[in-house]
């Protein structure tokens, strides 16, 4: 992403919930409304994943909320989305995820010039353990950072 974009959706529970090992960023395929919900910040990407059917991918489960003014022309807020990317990316994506057991997961909606993108994560899901790990760390150093801010005083 570059100063020209602007930051409408994050998943954070993907970074929770996965390890992310590469980004990826794509165009989503969308009608007028949905471009204007998404402006208004209405889109949710919490259950979200990715999936490649036949040499295309499509974004499954992020829910874009209808337009207010829409009416007739909104469409089903949970539909597949198709994302688009070069071909090349999509073989190389689809041979990783068949071979290593890796989820394609979206990890944040943005406008880029004024073009709605999508950075999709390639993802390895954490254990109950790792996670755990994770908040022990987290924790260590929201408690090293408050004693040096106590020191400091």
């Amino acid at each position: 992403m570059n100063e020209n974009s602007r930051t409408v959706a994050q998943n954070k529970k993907a970074y929770h919930d996965y390890f992310v090992l590469e980004e990826y960023e794509a165009g989503i395929e969308l009608f007028g409304t949905e471009v204007k919900s998404i402006r208004q910040g209405r889109v949710n990407l919490k259950d979200a994943w990715c999936s490649i059917d036949n040499g295309e991918i499509f974004v499954n489960g992020m829910h874009i909320s209808p337009y207010e003014q829409g009416n007739i022309f909104n469409r089903d807020p949970l539909r597949k989305k198709k994302l688009l990317m070069h071909k090349k990316e999509i073989h190389k994506l689809y041979g990783t995820i068949k071979q290593q057991g890796l989820t394609l997961i979206p990890l944040s909606v943005y406008f880029n010039k004024g073009k709605a993108k999508i950075k999709v994560g390639l993802c390895k899901g954490k254990k109950i353990y790792d996670k755990r790990d994770v908040a022990a760390k987290k924790e260590a150093n929201r408690s090293i950072d408050r004693e040096i801010k106590e020191r400091m005083r």
